[in-house]
C-alpha cells in the first residue's frame, strides 16, 4: 500500500508518498524529470505526513535546516550510497559530483553514474541533490529544474 499527499509550498505543490509503516518513500514536484504521479490503488491520507509537511513548512520559512523524519528510498546498492552521502551536505553548502564520488569510494571515473544516481533522487528537497553543483560552481541540471534549484540554494543562503 502507498499512501500519499499533496502539500502546498513556494516550488509548487509537493507530491509526497509513504509506505505502510509512514516512511516518506519520494517527495516530488510537478514537472519532475522521472518524478511520480498518483496511481490507482493509492490510498491518500494525510496522516502519515503531519510531521513532513510540519518541517516542509518550517524549512520554506527558514526556520529549519534538518529534517528529521524516516526516508526509504530503494534504489540499487549504488544509488542508495549516493543518496546517503547527499544527507551529509549541510544546509547552506554545496558539493560536487566528483566531491561525492569520493565520499563514496568511487573512482572518478564514475562521475557521470553518481549524476546519474543524483538525478534519480526520489525525495528532493528532503535528500538534498539541490546542493550539487559543477565542478566549476555552476548550477548543472536538477530534476525539478534549475529555477527550484536557484530558490533552495537562494533559501539556504549558498547563492
Amino acid at each position: 500500500m502507498t499512501y500519499w499527499t499533496s502539500i502546498d509550498s513556494p516550488l509548487g505543490p509537493l507530491l509526497l508518498t509513504a509506505d505502510p509503516a509512514g516512511a516518506l518513500t519520494s517527495l516530488s514536484v510537478p514537472g519532475q524529470k522521472g518524478g511520480r504521479s498518483v496511481q490507482d490503488g493509492w490510498r491518500h491520507d494525510p496522516g502519515p505526513f503531519r510531521a513532513a509537511g510540519e518541517q516542509l513548512a518550517a524549512y520554506f520559512a527558514g526556520e529549519l535546516k534538518e529534517f528529521r523524519l524516516t526516508l526509504r528510498a530503494a534504489g540499487t546498492e549504488f544509488r542508495e550510497r549516493v543518496w546517503g552521502a547527499l544527507d551529509s551536505v549541510p544546509y547552506g553548502g554545496t558539493t560536487t559530483y566528483g566531491e561525492i564520488a569520493a565520499r563514496i569510494g568511487a573512482p572518478r571515473a564514475v562521475v557521470r553514474a553518481v549524476g546519474g544516481a543524483i538525478g534519480a533522487n526520489p525525495l528532493l528537497i528532503l535528500r538534498p541533490c539541490h546542493r550539487v553543483i559543477g565542478a566549476d560552481g555552476s548550477l548543472t541540471g536538477y530534476a525539478g529544474g534549475l529555477e527550484r534549484k536557484t530558490t533552495l540554494l537562494t533559501l539556504e543562503g549558498a547563492l
